[in-house]
């Protein structure tokens, strides 16, 4: 992780017991502005979220003591915020996925519940029922025309992408109660 020149520097000799004061003065005078640098360079490509920071900077080999100082120098001038990571998320996939998707995404970076609760309170603003809608007329939903086994597969689909039971339901209802009985009948 040290530079030849900086293990000179350090008085870093082959062979020799590191003391704590001079691993301490390693992190803090090289380690730690890497890291701080590493960082600021990961959030100018992209937000990210606290632990997606962590994991990079862990995969870089630095040490857990750095790692907390870089993170708390981003998180000091809000460059790295979780809620506001979470808000952005929701509002840009709000009308494709569903709420629990969108948990599960920002759970695997690293987002806890009570964040995405409030940022979900925040900054959901889709109406679930109408994502519903589309994506059952994406799916050519036709209650007058398909059987039970079709309307159940469409179901357990909209189930599996989390939207809850009495949602789907209602939604469906709506479409059987649109559809046209006497449609393609000769009314004379």
């Amino acid at each position: 992780m040290l530079y030849p020149k900086e293990v000179s520097q350090a008085g870093i000799r082959e062979h020799t017991v590191l003391t704590e004061d001079a691993w301490q003065l390693i992190c803090q005078d090289i380690l730690l502005p890497r890291a701080k640098k590493r960082v600021l360079y990961l959030l100018e490509r992209m937000e990210r979220t606290e632990y997606q920071l962590r994991q990079k900077l862990s995969a870089d080999g630095h040490p857990a003591s750095v790692i907390d100082a870089a993170i708390d120098y981003v998180k000091e001038y809000h460059y790295v915020d979780d809620l506001r990571y979470a808000c952005m998320y929701i509002r840009a996939h709000q009308n494709a996925k569903s709420r629990y998707q969108m948990q599960q995404a920002l759970m695997q970076k690293g987002i806890r519940r009570d964040v995405f609760d409030e940022a979900f309170e925040e900054a959901y603003e889709a109406d679930s029922a109408e994502l519903i809608r589309r994506l059952l007329e994406k799916k050519h939903y036709d209650p007058a025309r398909m059987d039970k086994k079709e309307t159940g597969k469409i179901y357990q689909s909209l189930m599996r992408k989390g939207f809850r039971a009495e949602e789907i339901r209602s939604v469906m209802r709506r479409f059987d109660a649109e559809a046209d009985p006497f449609d393609g009948a000769d009314i004379s």
